[in-house]
């Protein structure tokens, strides 16, 4: 087996593998913003709910790093088929595109659920 045929197989790997983590975020997700929404809660009333949520900021901070696994990954490999990126610059890309969802779903989760 070549080097590259080695890295593609685990970038298949960890993207099968957290498109099933994020399948049950997903869910959940779904459940607790019906949850939320079925009383009629305000965006006010939620955020008291979760500000200072420590679970809250542990589920969706996971559902951050599931994302920053899942997204580059695909996001590589098209922009690689599609735009004729040579592996090495599209996995570059890939990485800063997962810096990106990180920082961003960090302080996104920081901010509703740290008071």
């Amino acid at each position: 087996m070549t080097q590259d045929s080695i890295r593609q197989a685990r970038a298949w790997y960890w993207q099968r593998i957290s498109a099933m983590v994020l399948a049950v975020f997903v869910v959940l997700h779904l459940v607790i913003m019906m949850y939320a929404i079925r009383g009629g809660l305000s965006a006010s009333e939620i955020l008291d709910r979760t500000q200072g949520n420590v679970l809250f900021g542990i589920f969706y901070g996971l559902f951050v790093l599931a994302c920053a696994v899942h997204v580059p990954i695909g996001v590589a490999k098209i922009v690689q088929e599609w735009g004729g990126i040579s592996p090495s610059v599209a996995r570059g890309l890939s990485l800063l595109f997962s810096i990106l969802i990180v920082g961003m779903g960090s302080a996104a989760v920081w901010g509703v659920s740290v008071r």
